[in-house]
C-alpha cells in the first residue's frame, strides 16, 4: 500500500498531487487527509454499472454524457391552463418600498383577452382603492388579444394605510370611436402578499367579469362556497361588497364581515375578516373553514353579516345574507348552496343582495 501526504506547497483547492509514476492508479481517501491505493477489482457489482432502458440501444445515453431529460425545468402553465369560460389573464409583480413609501407596481402582460369584435386593442387602467378619482394608464395595445405591456408605475402610499389599499386593473378595449369596453377587472388586496424585499412578486390572475346589475339598497355581498366531504370542511371565501350604505364619515369607519356557521338555528362558530377602512366597495378576499360533517348539512346554515365600527367599540350592522338549505333559504341562497353541494371541492362564486337586520 501506498500512502501519500499532501505537500505543503500544492496549489489552493487542490487536495494532493499524484506523482507521474503513480497516476493510472486508483486512490481512496483515509483519515487526516491522506489517500490510499484501492485494490483492483476485475469486476465491478452490478449497482455500479450503467443502467439501460427497455428500448433500442439508440435510445440509452452514452456513458459520460449528460442526459437532457434529468435537466429540465418545470413547465410554466399559467399560460396554458385556462379555464373554461376565461375571460383572459394578466400578469403583474408590485414592490413596496417602505423607506420612500412607494408602491412599485409592474404590469406585464395580459393573454387571451376576449374582444367584442375581432381584433382586440387593450389598455389597462390601475386604481388604488378605495381611491376611485386617481388612476394610471397604460399605452393601448393595437389589434392584440395578447398584448405585452411591460410598463411600470409608481402610487405614493404610506406605510400605514398600505395593508388598507387594494390594487384594481381594469381591461378595456378602445374601439375605433375610442370608447372604452370593460372586458374585465382584477382585484388585488395588498394585505394578502408579503410586498417588501430585494425583487417585486409577480403574480396572475384571471380577469373577473363586472356584475350588470345595479347595487341593491342595502348593497351586495360576494363570496365563494365549497364543500369537501372527504375532510369534511365547510370553505367560505369572502371576495368583496359593493354599495353599502355606510352611516358616517366614510374617513372614520371601518367594515368588516362576520360568518357564522350555524345549526338548528343555534350558533356553532363564529369568524371575521379583516376591517377595511373608509369604503362602501370594500375588496376583502380572505378564506375560512369549517368543520361540518355531511350529516349536518341538510340543518347547517351559514349567516354572512356586514359590520361597520366607528372609533368606538360598539359596531353597526349594515345587511345580512343567509344561505343554506330550504329550511333556511330560497332563491339565489338556496340556489348557491345546492350548487356547492353538486360541485364538491369547487369554489362557486355568486353576488348576493344584503337585507336589512334589525337591531337588538
Amino acid at each position: 500500500m501506498y500512502i501519500i501526504s499532501p505537500p505543503r506547497d500544492r496549489p489552493p483547492g487542490v487536495p494532493f498531487v499524484v506523482p507521474p509514476s503513480l497516476q493510472d492508479q486508483d486512490w481512496v481517501p483515509l483519515h487526516r487527509g491522506e489517500w490510499a491505493q484501492a485494490p483492483q477489482d476485475p469486476c465491478l457489482s452490478s449497482e455500479f454499472l450503467p443502467r439501460l432502458s427497455s428500448g433500442s440501444v439508440g435510445n440509452t445515453g452514452t456513458v459520460g454524457t449528460i442526459n437532457p431529460d434529468l435537466y429540465k425545468f418545470l413547465e410554466d402553465k399559467s399560460e396554458t391552463n385556462f379555464p373554461e369560460g376565461c375571460l383572459g389573464r394578466l400578469w403583474f409583480s408590485v414592490e413596496y418600498q417602505q423607506d420612500a413609501e412607494r408602491l412599485l407596481v409592474g404590469l406585464i402582460k395580459a393573454r387571451r383577452l376576449r374582444a367584442p369584435s375581432e381584433s382586440c386593442s387593450p389598455l389597462v387602467k390601475l386604481h388604488l382603492l378605495p381611491d376611485e378619482r386617481r388612476f394610471l394608464q397604460s399605452k393601448t395595445k393595437r389589434k392584440t388579444s395578447s398584448p405585452q405591456f411591460d410598463e411600470h408605475f409608481i402610487f405614493q402610499v404610506s406605510s400605514k394605510n398600505i395593508t388598507q389599499r387594494v390594487l384594481r386593473f381594469s381591461v378595456y378595449h378602445v374601439d375605433r370611436q375610442r370608447k372604452h369596453q370593460l372586458l374585465g377587472q382584477v382585484f388585488f388586496p395588498l394585505r394578502n402578499e408579503p410586498l417588501a424585499g430585494d425583487c417585486p412578486h409577480v403574480i396572475w390572475r384571471d380577469l373577473e367579469a363586472e356584475s350588470g346589475e345595479p347595487p341593491s339598497e342595502f348593497g351586495d355581498l360576494q363570496f365563494c362556497l365549497s364543500y369537501n366531504d372527504c375532510l369534511c370542511r365547510l370553505t367560505v371565501v369572502v371576495l368583496r361588497a359593493k354599495g353599502l350604505q355606510l352611516q358616517e364619515d366614510t374617513s372614520f369607519v371601518s367594515v368588516f364581515v362576520k360568518v357564522s356557521l350555524m345549526n338548528h338555528n343555534k350558533f356553532v362558530k363564529c369568524k371575521k375578516t379583516s376591517a377595511v377602512l373608509g369604503s362602501a366597495n370594500p375588496v376583502y378576499s380572505e378564506t375560512f373553514s369549517f368543520k361540518a360533517d355531511p350529516a349536518e348539512l341538510d340543518t347547517a346554515s351559514l349567516s354572512l353579516t356586514v359590520l361597520q365600527s366607528t372609533r368606538g367599540e360598539n359596531s353597526h350592522q349594515l345587511g345580512r345574507v343567509v344561505v343554506g338549505p330550504y329550511m333556511y333559504a330560497r332563491g339565489r341562497q338556496l340556489e348557491h348552496w345546492n350548487a356547492m353541494l353538486s360541485k364538491p371541492k369547487e369554489l362557486v362564486k355568486r353576488w348576493h343582495a344584503l337585507c336589512p337586520t334589525p337591531e337588538p
